[in-house]
């Protein structure tokens, strides 16, 4: 008989009961994790390790792109920032250049930042029109 493990019934069910809001915060938080990871990669001249975490990080890039609603002018916008971020990885990836996965980073720390405090925005205007998040 198999014993539960608490911490991923906790992660499966805060993915499975998360928001679309939330689902994106937490694909900018695995996005920023992936190339912290990467650039550990990199100053340890682990390549494996380098290449896993920035095809990782390229892959939620492409999550990101694929869920655009390109029939919004911002959209557009964002997906000329993903798909500079993503030929600046594949570049990263190519090169062993921590300077561009920094550079990729610091956009996904705006998107990120932005995005939480849109999410808290949304929840306290909520809660001041009655409505229950």
């Amino acid at each position: 008989m198999a014993i539960n493990n608490p911490y991923q019934t906790y992660k499966q069910n805060s993915v499975t009961q998360a928001t679309p809001a939330e689902l994106t915060l937490m694909l900018y938080n695995g996005a920023l994790k992936f190339i912290k990871q990467a650039k550990v990669g990199i100053q340890e001249n682990n390549i494996e390790q380098k290449n896993l975490y920035i095809q990782k990080t390229q892959a939620i890039l492409q999550e990101l792109m694929v869920t655009l609603n390109t029939d919004v002018e911002i959209s557009k916008n964002m997906m000329r920032m993903y798909d500079y971020m993503l030929s600046q990885l594949i570049q990263a990836n190519i090169q062993n250049d921590v300077k561009l996965l920094d550079e990729v980073e610091g956009f996904f720390v705006e998107f990120r930042d932005t995005w939480k405090e849109m999410i808290q925005q949304s929840r306290q205007k909520g809660l001041k029109q009655g409505n229950h998040a």
